[in-house]
């Protein structure tokens, strides 16, 4: 290898040519460039609000619908990447930034998916009008907010809690805050951030039939795609397009692991906070066909010679504050803070006096109430959920993230199970509830947990596998066990990360209930009492008041909770349970 730098960057003309593996690589990488070319143009036909779009349950057609689905996903997920390090960044650092960001995140994830698109479609159609980019930018809209915000609340915890070393060694070295960033930050940020970026793929997986259907002056557009696919075999009841639509996203999944995750997880090893490296690595074809490879490995050194002189740009280093500056900057502090302050209550009583006032002037004071008690009703579920999905996985997650290995096995077997659709579970939901006369309120529950219980897991998992491997055996020598070890290890290790799922998990618990309180199979529909039938029903009609109503009701719950929980959780588990030794 470093012969090969040596050629590159001292300007030698020894060739290099190229073996079958090269050939392997090259014949791919054309390959995915044109599907994609060919996939985004299709994407950008013109197209008329009215016109249906083809869609068939032929599984000839498969391929292509997984393509549109793939490229979908992944536009949604490098839309949720730069919004999780500008404005998860941008919380961590500023106090006067987190007290908006971090509120609106806890209400965004908790919106449903349904609602969003019923409000923004509009926007999106006249921004492409005559185009179906428009359709296909509110679809992609909705899958970036079931994506992105278990990853800006993972990120923004992991700033949080950079270790105190670090943040030494960084002044040490004198660095600047751009490569303090990219240096320290985002490499201790990177294993949870990984485990929260499979959680949103299975997590678009789920909400992917509501995602490519989208509604609009009582007019449904139906992009092709698995989720319509899926949502088109349950309409007919064909359980044999069901079972195809499984294998299909059988094979995308697996091609998310092997080309993105996987090489992801090998890259972040090196960035565990321990003395020495694990020595479990995980394999990757791609890795594997890239190490075999000769004139690829040149691209791999550009791109490392590259990533250097980004994150060393002279031009954002920082130069040492004066301390004259410094004086005048925290003498100007207090009453900045205080017009922050003023600022920020006036804009949030403005906003609530406009929503109350829209309310309150287009609907009765019953409905609200009305609203209000399926909102409690909803929100029991919610509870109900988390207490059976945390008993459940958190020591799932611990044996997991303890064991690298099983870690490695495990980790497509979980991402497969999280990213399989709730929808494709009410035939059997649906006709067990028929069958045995069940209770439609209490039996529409596991299909919650569906869309829950994985959040807890996965950031459960991240947490375990974070825990130092010193900070392990010191507790081995002291022959700490049972009980005595969960408390003094396992417990405070995973806290923050457990908060930061659990904070995701009630949110998505909430927007889960839009899809879990309607099932339907064929022509049987059953409606659970609560929020999310409520707001899928008024969704449907696009009447927009009733829809704005469930939704500021969802909000108004989902605040009361995490201003007096989880930010009281969240602010305890940086303060105590960190790795700022």
């Amino acid at each position: 290898m470093r012969e090969l730098q040596t050629k590159i960057f001292t300007g030698s003309r020894t060739l290099t040519y190229p073996n079958f593996w090269d050939i392997v690589a090259l014949s791919t990488l054309l390959a995915a460039l044109v599907l994609v070319a060919w996939g985004a143009k299709q994407m950008a036909v013109p197209y008329h609000v009215g016109q249906t779009l083809p869609l068939s349950l032929d599984p000839h057609y498969l391929p292509r619908y997984a393509l549109f689905t793939f490229l979908r996903m992944s536009v949604a997920l490098l839309f949720s990447l730069l919004f999780t390090f500008v404005f998860a960044t941008w919380a961590a650092k500023s106090r006067r930034a987190e007290q908006i960001i971090i509120p609106c995140i806890d209400i965004f994830q908790s919106l449903p998916v349904i609602a969003i698109l019923s409000i923004t479609i509009v926007g999106f159609i006249k921004l492409f009008p005559g185009s179906l980019l428009g359709p296909e930018c509110a679809a992609v809209f909705a899958i970036f907010t079931s994506q992105v915000w278990n990853m800006a609340l993972s990120f923004y915890q992991s700033l949080c809690t950079v270790p105190k070393e670090l943040k030494e060694a960084a002044k040490m070295f004198h660095l600047s805050a751009w490569q303090r960033f990219w240096r320290i930050e985002v490499p201790f940020a990177t294993p949870g951030l990984l485990w929260n970026m499979m959680m949103s793929m299975s997590a678009s997986w789920f909400f992917l039939t509501v995602s490519e259907s989208v509604t609009v002056a009582d007019q449904t557009i139906t992009l092709p795609g698995l989720g319509s696919y899926i949502a088109l075999a349950i309409k007919h009841a064909d359980l044999h397009a069901v079972g195809y639509v499984i294998l299909a996203m059988l094979v995308v999944i697996l091609i998310y692991d092997q080309l993105l995750f996987r090489p992801l997880i090998h890259w972040a090893e090196k960035f565990r906070v321990e003395s020495e490296s694990s020595g479990e690595t995980s394999f990757s074809l791609f890795n594997f066909i890239l190490h075999k490879t000769r004139l690829m490995q040149y691209v791999g050194l550009l791109w490392e010679k590259t990533s250097d002189l980004f994150v060393n740009v002279r031009f954002l280093r920082q130069s040492p504050e004066s301390s004259a500056r410094a004086i005048k900057k925290k003498r100007e502090s207090f009453l900045s803070q205080c017009l922050w302050k003023i600022f920020v209550g006036l804009l949030l009583a403005g906003s609530l006096g406009v929503l109350a006032w829209f309310i309150f002037t287009t609907l009765s004071l019953s409905i609200f109430f009305h609203a209000v008690v399926l909102g409690a009703i909803t929100g029991l579920r919610v509870l109900t959920v988390l207490i059976v999905s945390s008993l459940i996985w958190v020591p799932v997650g611990v044996w997991i993230g303890l064991r690298p290995r099983v870690a490695e096995k495990a980790q497509p077997i979980v991402q497969l199970l999280a990213s399989f659709p709730a929808n494709l579970l009410f035939p059997i939901v649906v006709s067990l509830i028929v069958r045995f006369h069940l209770n439609v309120e209490i039996w529409v529950t596991p299909l919650m947990i569906l869309g829950t219980q994985w959040y807890i897991l996965f950031n459960v998992i991240a947490g375990a596998s974070a825990i130092p491997k010193d900070l392990k055996q010191a507790v081995d020598n002291f022959g700490l066990k049972g009980w005595l070890w969960w408390r003094k290890l396992i417990l405070p290790a995973i806290f923050p990360y457990y908060v930061t799922g659990a904070i995701t998990a009630a949110g998505g618990a909430w927007n889960t209930s839009i899809v879990a309180e309607v099932a339907s199979w064929g022509d049987t529909t059953l409606r659970a009492t609560g929020l999310g039938a409520y707001i899928t029903k008024y969704a449907q009609q696009g009447n927009f008041p009733f829809i704005v109503l469930g939704m500021s009701v969802m909000c108004f719950y989902v605040l009361i909770l995490n201003r007096f929980v989880w930010r009281r959780l969240y602010l305890l588990a940086m303060r105590r349970y960190s790795l700022t030794l």
